[in-house]
């Protein structure tokens, strides 16, 4: 009997994954696929397809096809060795693809009479497959991830017409962003990604959340670090000031006494919520007023004389 490369009909190295099998056969599927493929062979490549599936998909019967052996040199009879498949049983219910309910030669020699009943008991198309993912990223202000907030998407995506054929659409969706979101995070919409085939279920969407840069804070996790201006007698002297935060509320801390650039507050619980939510971080960062009267001018040079020795680069 002919030898059927399997690897070669999926267009996959025999030392593929699972998941590059999976990813190989789904791309194939969707182009000759009897319900939207042009091609006049569609029919007969499917069940091809559906046949490689059918054994590199299953790791059992794959071991027992990679057992087998290869095409013998320059395409020549093909005959299994002995005692190949010891080891190995499968039972009728593992025999699923197909496409039209036809196995080659090679596939019911190699593996016997599951394959008969299988495909006896199979509907005279192909099986069902379900639509294709979509992924799209979402960019979202900080604030949303303390309140949750909606937005509406525009997605290019795709339909199946009345005649069964692939047709490109632009669809507006209204989205729910929870509250709590993290940088990172999928928001799945079911149903609403690629149209399934043969009766299949439709994909979903990948929404990915981004959240928009911003200089006043930075996102690590649940926690958020927010820089904070001081004044030099502020940071000197400590005391308490407002600070606006990324949930829209005004909160007031105190500024310790002798507090340097980069010193942080932490404001436990009051970074992104959760069920354990994350912490704020106050980053302090003095800010050094101009001279432009002379009283300021004044002011600024009173404070030299009161610090003779103060050198800040030896600080």
């Amino acid at each position: 009997m002919e030898f059927k490369d399997y690897y070669q009909v999926l267009g996959v190295d025999k030392n593929a994954s699972a998941d590059e099998i999976k990813k190989a056969y789904r791309k194939l599927a969707r182009k000759y696929h009897p319900d939207v493929s042009k091609e006049a062979d569609a029919a007969e490549r499917m069940a091809e397809i559906n046949e490689a599936n059918t054994v590199l998909s299953d790791p059992e019967k794959r071991a027992a096809y990679d057992q087998a052996g290869t095409q013998p040199p320059g395409g020549g009879y093909y005959q299994p060795p002995p005692g190949w498949d010891a080891g190995y049983s499968w039972r009728e219910g593992d025999f699923h693809g197909g496409g039209e309910g036809q196995y080659s030669d090679f596939f019911e020699q190699m593996f016997g009479q599951a394959a008969h009943a299988g495909r006896a008991r199979r509907q005279q198309r192909p099986a069902a497959m379900r639509g294709e993912d979509l992924h799209a990223s979402i960019e979202l202000e900080l604030r949303d991830a303390y309140q949750g907030t909606e937005r509406t998407i525009t997605l290019q995506s795709a339909r199946l017409s009345d005649d069964g054929q692939v047709v490109p659409e632009q669809r507006s969706l209204q989205v729910k962003i929870p509250k709590g979101v993290r940088e990172g995070q999928l928001i799945r919409l079911a149903g609403q990604g690629g149209p399934g085939f043969g009766g299949g279920a439709n994909g979903d969407v990948l929404l990915e959340v981004r959240f928009r840069p911003d200089p006043r804070w930075r996102v690590e996790g649940k926690d958020v670090t927010q820089r904070v201006r001081v004044s030099p007698w502020e940071a000197a002297l400590g005391g308490a000031i407002q600070v606006g935060t990324p949930a829209g509320t005004t909160v007031e801390v105190t500024v310790p006494a002798g507090s340097g650039s980069g010193r942080k507050l932490r404001l436990k619980g009051r970074g992104i919520p959760a069920a354990e939510p994350g912490d704020l971080y106050l980053e302090l960062e003095p800010a050094i007023p101009g001279a432009v009267t002379d009283e300021q001018r004044a002011a600024w040079a009173a404070l030299a004389q009161a610090y003779p020795g103060f050198d800040p680069r030896l600080a």
